[in-house]
């Protein structure tokens, strides 16, 4: 079982603000049902409606061991199938599934509500990322000409490949990338590396670990100014055997 990916599933919920929460718990296969509507993973669930997909979320965090139950609904504005190949084998894909999208979450525990923009894409694979990349960075930007994506990924090959995109209306537009900007690195000494037109700034970490980091950043494309979300991801960091050790007490596994 250790190879079926149905026997690593987690549905992974992070709230930042003044009611800061983090849920992933990993469940194995026998926690695990699906079909071409709806995916449990333990007491949470995703499914689609018709017209929205709904995220009944019910986990317990980490560290501190909250209860975090609550409802997401996201209505997808466009959806978009046209997916990206990110290596030469293949094997690695990323696609923007409804990059214009709206939300509404209702959260009882905490108790939470709101609603606004979103965003879903998604990646998908036929081995573990650390296989096929060693690093790679990506930000989402909403601009006045649509939304933003700018993927920039170095290969286990020693290759790289980066590509942005702009999203509106059900087109999607090739950009060009920007220069590379480094933004000062965080308590682990992670690289956030930000394409922007101009020197980026950085508002806020939201997420700060040995291999990973999420930002939020001030930065600027087509001339505008605008905020994005962005991330850094090391895998040559995450393969380290002290990185696999600390794991568990980030997501812990319930079999």
């Amino acid at each position: 079982m250790k190879g079926d990916p149905e026997n690593h599933c987690a549905l992974n919920v992070a709230l930042y603000g003044g009611k800061r929460r983090w849920a992933m718990t990993e469940r194995g296969a026998r926690h695990v049902m699906r079909d071409e509507n709806k995916f449990e993973i333990g007491p949470s669930s995703m499914a689609w409606d018709g017209d929205d997909l709904i995220i009944e979320i019910d986990e317990r965090c980490i560290p501190l061991p909250f209860a975090l139950r609550g409802r997401v609904r996201l209505t997808p504005g466009q959806c978009y199938d046209k997916p990206v190949l990110l290596n030469t084998q293949n094997k690695h894909f990323w696609q923007a599934v409804a990059p214009q999208a709206r939300v509404t979450v209702e959260f009882e525990k905490p108790n939470l509500r709101w609603s606004g923009s979103a965003y879903h894409d998604m990646n998908w694979g036929e081995e573990p990322l650390e296989k096929g990349f060693k690093k790679w960075t990506w930000l989402r930007a909403k601009t006045s000409t649509g939304t933003q994506v700018i993927y920039d990924v170095e290969r286990r090959d020693g290759s790289n490949f980066s590509f942005g995109s702009c999203f509106k209306d059900g087109l999607t537009i090739e950009r060009v990338v920007p220069p590379a900007h480094d933004l000062r690195s965080g308590f682990w000494s992670m690289a956030r590396t930000v394409h922007s037109e101009a020197k980026p700034r950085l508002i806020s970490t939201l997420e700060d670990t040995p291999f990973y980091t999420r930002n939020h950043v001030e930065m600027t494309l087509d001339g505008e100014l605008c905020e994005a979300y962005h991330e850094s991801l090391s895998l040559d960091r995450f393969v380290n055997p002290i990185v696999q050790m600390m794991l568990p007490f980030r997501m812990p596994r319930r079999t």
